[in-house]
Formats: structure tokens, sequence, C-alpha cells
């Protein structure tokens, strides 16, 4: 693959989806099985690969948590490995029957699932988006064209090396999975300008590549980009609940897309919920940026600035502001929300109800933690990311996202008056 410009890879991809859409889901699931064993047959060289990735991170000055990010230990080899095993046990998504039935003239009419074709992933994350995003192509029936970036290019190749020759023994297509091994920015250009020939674009990155794309590309593009997420503490509230759906959604991990943001408190529990979950937030190294009434709860506390309600810090940083109302809660969602996972923790049904229906985000929760986003969590397995978007797919993108339909009429020589 290395020698061979884009326009012959997507061709070439082209070609091995014609061949991949009408696999038997036998194949396609052991070819998932054997890629999983060989992930876990290469630990020590793709540590060997990683290593080299973490030096030079290192040496650039790259932060802990986009290093922690980076690192592939023998635990996340074997849970990239799990992932893999976990896609080959999902249901077949291709060839389901969406809806059908009989019309007055006789026609027969069906829709079924098929795959989406060509799908090309562009992503500046972790290493196990590799392998994650390849077995949930290949199990929906998609070729699949990876660019990763330049901070885990050695763990992203030796990973990618693995999966296409257990992929091709196994009986998938040559050029069914490839890897685009540059890191150039023309090749990524030209792979989100090939009209026709990549069916779909996802992107899993922050803002500058969401520029770069939204600027430069041709091909439909779905995005999973980040997540500002909020919790409000409604009046009616549990206030024990509260503080522990808060503290979760803040500490449990920060650094992922569906960790909370600010969190917003109805002022009339302010003063019963605030001191301590401060406290907590506080001994868990949790740096605090408050509104003008949550400072008098906890002097000595930052002000928030408008760009720290806007801002998602993947870190242990959170916005605190206490609001007036419920509406006041909606309207600061509605302005600084990313439309990726809103919670509100009330005792009010009619208020519950509310929230659901007025706020626009791909997941709306009810007293829980917005931390469980996510395709497994779901029940759907593993997910390439979480759409935010409004068209084919919003939340987690997992195999029935990177599906289409196609509608298959039978006749018996009907014709049109």
């Amino acid at each position: 693959q290395m020698n061979m410009n884009i326009l012959e890879r997507t061709q070439a991809a082209k070609n091995a989806a014609r061949r991949l859409a009408t696999t038997s889901v036998e194949v396609r699931n052991r070819a998932l099985l054997s890629m999983g064993e060989a992930l876990l047959t290469g630990v020590s060289s793709l540590m060997e690969e990683n290593a080299k990735d973490l030096e030079a991170g290192r040496a650039k000055g790259l932060s802990e948590a986009i290093l922690d990010r980076l690192t592939l230990s023998e635990t996340r080899i074997g849970g990239m490995a799990e992932g893999l095993r976990q896609i080959a046990a999902l249901p077949d998504p291709i060839g389901q029957i969406i809806s059908g039935g009989r019309r007055a003239n006789g026609l027969e009419i069906t829709r079924v699932r098929v795959p989406l074709g060509v799908i090309g992933i562009i992503y500046e994350s972790r290493p196990n988006v590799t392998s994650d995003a390849t077995g949930l192509c290949l199990k929906s029936g998609n070729a699949v064209i990876l660019r990763g970036g330049s901070e885990a290019i050695h763990s992203n190749t030796a990973i990618a090396k693995v999966l296409i020759e257990a992929g091709e023994k196994a009986g998938l297509p040559p050029y069914s999975i490839q890897f685009i091994e540059t890191t150039d920015r023309e090749v990524a250009l030209e792979l989100i300008r090939a009209e026709g020939k990549v069916d779909v674009l996802i992107t899993r990155g922050g803002e500058s590549l969401k520029k770069f794309v939204s600027e430069n590309a041709r091909v439909p593009v779905l995005t999973a980009l980040g997540g500002n997420c909020h919790t409000y503490i409604d009046q009616n509230a549990d206030l024990r609940m509260a503080q522990e759906i808060a503290f979760n959604a803040k500490v449990s991990r920060p650094s992922v897309c569906n960790a909370m943001e600010t969190l917003l408190v109805h002022q009339k529990v302010a003063a019963q919920v605030l001191p301590s979950l401060l406290g907590r937030l506080k001994s868990a190294n949790v740096e605090v940026r408050a509104c003008v009434i949550t400072q008098t709860f906890s002097p000595g506390l930052t002000l928030a600035t408008e760009e720290d309600y806007a801002n998602e810090f993947l870190a242990l940083i959170l916005a605190v502001r206490v609001v007036g109302s419920f509406e006041e809660a909606l309207d600061h969602i509605s302005r600084y929300g990313t439309q990726h996972s809103e919670a509100i923790v009330t005792g009010d049904y009619a208020t519950a109800e509310r929230f659901l229906a007025e706020v626009d985000a791909a997941c709306v929760y009810v007293n829980a933690s917005t931390r469980f986003t996510d395709g497994a969590e779901f029940g759907q397995g593993a997910e390439v990311g979480i759409s935010t978007q409004k068209l084919h797919a919003r939340g987690p993108i997992g195999v029935n996202e990177l599906t289409t339909y196609k509608t298959l009429i039978r006749g018996s020589g009907q014709i049109r008056e």
C-alpha cells in the first residue's frame, strides 16, 4: 500500500467494498476474531512501536493527559482485542429488513440495510481508534481508509499492519482495510476531496481538524466532535444524589467528551448543595471557575468568564453557575452546549419531562451521569465516536449507523398508468 496514491487507494477500496457488501457474516466475524488474536500475539512489537511515539511526544512537550491517551499497555491492547470480539458477537446489520409491505397494485416493497461503501476516517485520538473503527466498518460490510494523527503514527501503522494481514488471511477482499502511513496534510486533503470514491468521511478530533474538514471536504462528513456537557441541579433534586452524579460526571474521567464541563445549580438549593460539593471537588483537585453567587460559598474561587462557559476543558476544571430558574438553565445550555450530553437532577416529574423534551442534544439524561454516553454502555457495542450532528447519525456511531438502506421492489409486470 505504501506507494499507492490516494486515487489508486480509493479505487481499490471501492472495488473491495463491492465484494465486501456480499460477504457472509461468517467471513466478517472470522476476520474480526483473527484480528483480535493477532493483536494479542503482537503485543510486544506493538508496545515497541508505541514507545517511539511516546518518546517523540515527550520531546515535543505533550501534556501528561495526552501521553496517557497515547500509551499502549498489555491491558489496553487486550481491551482492543476484546472490543473486536464484542463487535463480532453483535447481530449482523447487513440485509436486515427495516420495513416492507405489499402495495394494492401487487408491488412488494422492502427496505433493507446495506453498507455505506467506502468510509474514510481521520482521527487525532488514541491508537485504539484504529482497531475499533476498523472492526465496526468491517462488521457493517464497509471498506475503510484510516488516517491517524502524527502523534501516534508508529503505533497506528503497527496496529493497522497487524489488522490488515490477519483480515486478508481470514478471507477479506484485498484493500478492505487501508492505512495512510504519511501524516502529510496534502494527502488528507486529497482523501476528503475524493468525490464519488469515498462515501462518508468520519472525523474525530479537536477544533483545528473540524475547521480543516469543514472548509475542504467534498464528500459527506459525519463528525464526532467535542462535548461541552452540563449537569443542572434543580430545586426539587435529591441533593445527595445530585452531589454523587455531579462528582462522577466531572471526576471519573475528565479527559473524555462525555465528562461534565459546567455545573448549573438552582438558587433555591445552592446554599444546601454547593458548600459540601465544592469541598469534595477541591479535595479531588478540581479547579472551579465560579459565578459571583458561587464565590460566596467558597471564597477564593476564580471568577468564571464567558469563555469558561463555552470551553470544553477535558481536564479537572469545572465552571459553576447558580441560575434563578429552570428556564435560565435551559437558556444557558442552549447557548453554550454542543448538543452532546446534558443532564438534569430533579425529583419533579413534570420538570424532568420538560427537560427531556426541550433540550436539544444527542443524549439527554434525568437523574444519571452524562458519563454513560457510550456505545457499549447503551448496549450497541463499540462505536467510532459520538455524533453531535443531526443528519444520518446522532449519538454513538455504531454498526447500524455505518449502514444506509436501499428499497427493493419486486413486481410481476406492473407498469405505471
